[in-house]
């Protein structure tokens, strides 16, 4: 049987892994950058000691032009640095082609315990070496160590070094500031994990049940000495991940119908369900507060894997936009899109231009051209962030941005979005079957798809467990700029419950750029943002409790930043609901003290309730940008 979802889970690991094969379909252009990268650079292969002992296998291409000294650009990753092999090249070494023509040293790097270098692998290992002292590691002492041995050992090197990566190379960089090697002169962690709690595998809680089932099928699997190639992941029988996790059922069955207790990490994960010291370990922001490298963080606002992580990077890097050395990129992407597709689309949301070509020419190669070679100081802005809907790139001062006007919209009666509580009052309810949960897109996949996050949400609105709120058509242009924040009454008459709600441009019937009656954007109902909390954590995520049936309670929760218009004409929407299948996992509505331990038996029909009266206001907040 064709392995389906093996293929799944290497998509998943995406740009990272990217780096490190070569293109299925090989373009002219692909052979052409190929071909110059063999007849320019020469490979080297190294075993670097760390401080205790262990060594770590590293791939470095050096130009053949000796006529002068590089910087050196790295990537450290648990992805693998392959091919291995002195006589076996890389087909992209820098995160665009350009950087290969300008010249650099590039070096990869497996991480400790992963492919070809030695020692034990640990999934965000706390960083706690510096507590320690000694001979102890983590990742950022192996980072220091490593780029000790390069500047000392490495040919023709100018004594600098950038670091850059996406996704886990990306938490790879940002702890590469931590007591930073004083050659270490400029870092780029793009969409970098940053808490595993609220990035990839959790949000506020619930559980992104694929991704974590198809990462660590492979991942996660344990290895026997060093290896050279990615481990077999299971053959699953359809690519229809809604089907299949909805067969799947309970996530005890996991272990029963495919790991057999063979992921050591799936396990740890499902031993701590709530936000405990063993998540709080590796959480690595509260150790990035004092970054010197001169620091760019870049995420997409259409990442689904790392977007808490870019933004809440940013945030702890900058000290509240009080560092010069530390500036954000935001753009319309995807996962690594930024690096590795053309940048003027995302499904059926269009931008009007390649933004990754613009990003790349204008930011990326000359924040690492400046910082590691002298050359001239980039004009570049302490955030630079697309403007979605409006469909342009806007810099600011500090992000989110200071010149804002404060804006509260109440849920009411009718579905309306009020700028007052509804006089009316009431409540509007809903029936959350966990038998026929909402899906988070009509596209048939692997249980989760990037195109989501930009698509059409009609298919959502028009269903009766979906609660849906709007504005009147808009007169003016209105630009969010922020998180959203939600303060909703809710109730339930079972004990436990998910609150998710989208945020969505709702567009005109006819289009008034093309006055076309029958135009595909007439009434697209488009994806903005969402969030979830999983209600259990609705007061602490550390210390959850059930709901008492029938009785109103607030739950506060914010949406992850936006710069978005809403264009005149078009309505803002809010959508409510209790299910987004299979990209999050079911709440069985049935409150248990870990859901990973539930039982068919507990997940049961609910009927939820959103309260809009004067005692009860539900309502969304947020920052409106005036230019």
């Amino acid at each position: 049987m064709k392995n389906l979802f093996t293929r799944g889970a290497l998509a998943l690991l995406g740009t990272a892994l990217l780096t490190s094969m070569a293109w299925a379909d090989e373009t002219a252009a692909d052979k052409e950058r190929a071909d110059y990268i063999r007849s320019h650079y020469a490979k080297y292969e190294y075993q670097i000691p760390m401080r205790d002992g262990t060594k770590l296998f590293t791939s470095v291409y050096v130009p053949y032009d000796h006529s002068k000294k590089y910087p050196m650009l790295m990537q450290r990753t648990p992805y693998t640095v392959s091919p291995y092999g002195l006589d076996q090249y890389k087909t992209r070494l820098g995160p665009s082609e350009s950087f290969e023509k300008a010249g650099y040293i590039f070096v990869f790097q497996d991480v400790r315990g992963k492919f070809m270098s030695e020692g034990t692998f640990v999934n965000m290992r706390p960083q706690d070496a510096g507590e320690k002292g000694g001979k102890a590691v983590d990742d950022a002492t192996d980072a220091y160590d490593t780029i000790d041995w390069l500047v000392k050992h490495v040919p023709d090197n100018n004594g600098k070094v950038g670091q850059w990566g996406i996704s886990y190379p990306g938490y790879y960089t940002s702890v590469s500031s931590i007591n930073a090697h004083p050659a270490l002169k400029a870092i780029s962690p793009q969409a970098p994990i940053a808490d595993w709690f609220f990035d990839d595998f959790h949000r506020n809680g619930a559980f992104v049940t694929p991704m974590a089932f198809l990462f660590f099928d492979t991942f996660d699997k344990p290895r026997d000495g060093t290896i050279s190639a990615w481990p077999e992941g299971h053959k699953l029988p359809t690519p229809d991940g809604y089907q299949f996790f909805k067969d799947l059922g309970p996530h005890s069955n996991v272990n029963k119908d495919y790991f057999k207790n063979d992921r050591p990490f799936w396990n740890e994960i499902t031993q701590h369900p709530n936000y405990d010291s063993y998540w709080q370990a590796r959480n690595v922001l509260p150790h990035l507060g004092n970054t010197k490298p001169a620091t760019l963080v870049v995420g997409g606002w259409y990442d689904t894997e790392d977007l808490y992580g870019a933004l809440a990077t940013y945030a702890t890097m900058s000290h509240k936009n009080n560092k010069d050395n530390v500036r954000l990129v935001m753009g319309p992407w995807f996962h690594g899109q930024w690096n590795r597709a053309d940048g003027s689309s995302l499904g059926e949301a269009h931008f009007g231009f390649d933004t990754t070509k613009w990003y790349q020419d204008n930011i990326q190669l000359p924040f690492f051209e400046h910082y590691l070679k002298g050359k001239d100081e980039p004009e570049l802005a302490r955030a630079t962030v697309f403007e979605t809907g409006a469909n342009r790139w806007r810099t600011f001062d500090t992000w989110p941005p200071k010149h804002t006007q404060p804006e509260t919209l109440y849920l009411g009666s009718n579905q309306q979005l009020l700028k007052q509580k509804d006089p009316a009052g009431g409540f509007s309810d809903y029936v959350s079957d966990p038998n026929k949960p909402v899906p988070q897109s009509t596209a048939i996949s692997r249980g989760w798809d990037r195109e989501y996050m930009t698509a059409d949400q009609r298919f959502a609105a028009r269903r009766p467990d979906v609660l849906v709120f709007d504005t009147p058509v808009a007169k003016d242009d209105m630009t969010i700029a922020g998180q959203l924040n939600l303060d909703l009454w809710f109730s339930t008459d079972q004990s436990a419950a998910d609150i998710i709600v989208k945020l969505v441009d709702v567009f005109p019937g006819t289009d008034e750029n093309t006055g076309l009656k029958d135009d595909a954007t007439g009434n697209r109902h488009e994806l903005v943002r969402w969030g979830v909390m999983r209600g259990r954590f609705r007061d602490s995520f550390s210390d959850p409790k059930p709901f008492v049936p029938g009785q109103p309670t607030e739950v506060k929760f914010a949406l992850y930043d936006v710069l978005h218009t809403i264009k005149r004409g078009h309505k803002l929407e809010i959508q409510v609901q209790s299910s987004m299948f299979p990209f999050l996992d079911l709440n069985p509505q049935k409150y248990v003290p870990n859901i990973f331990e539930a039982k068919k038996s507990d997940y049961v029909r609910a009927t939820h309730k959103i309260y809009h009266s004067a005692q009860y206001p539900s309502s969304v907040s947020f920052n409106v940008l005036k230019d």
